[in-house]
């Protein structure tokens, strides 16, 4: 990956990638439904600027359970990402069961036309992000 680092806290490391032409969202640590919110926003906010229709969103390091969050970024977040012109969404599990949980709750809540898989691993998730 050629990442230009985008945007960078405490919770998130947003960068994008310019030899793929996607998003690559890099969240660590604990989370919550503000630093959820927080990332998520940036997430779009950078999508639009850089106008691409791919996210690798990596939550390989994320440390905690985060379903507070789940609802909102199923039924605000994704289609607001969709209008943004998202079409496909690589999601890397964290190997924290809760958080994996948490994916999978906001999952259920999501709806549109984008295409979103799940991958255990990054590699994989790149390979199948490259060939959509």
């Amino acid at each position: 990956m050629s990442l230009q680092t985008l945007f960078e806290d405490a919770t998130i490391t947003i960068a994008y990638d310019h030899l793929n032409e996607w998003l690559y969202a890099d969240w660590h640590g604990n989370q919550n439904l503000t630093s959820v919110q927080g990332g998520a926003g940036e997430i779009l906010r950078l999508l639009v600027q850089q106008r691409c229709s791919k996210v690798l969103n990596d939550n390989t390091r994320v440390t905690s359970m985060w379903s507070e969050a789940a609802e909102w970024g199923g039924k605000e977040w994704f289609p607001a990402m969709m209008g943004a012109g998202l079409r496909y969404f690589a999601w890397v599990y964290s190997p924290n069961i809760y958080s994996r949980l948490s994916t999978d709750l906001t999952l259920q809540f999501t709806s549109g036309n984008a295409i979103v898989s799940t991958f255990d691993d990054i590699e994989t998730a790149k390979a199948w992000l490259t060939h959509m």
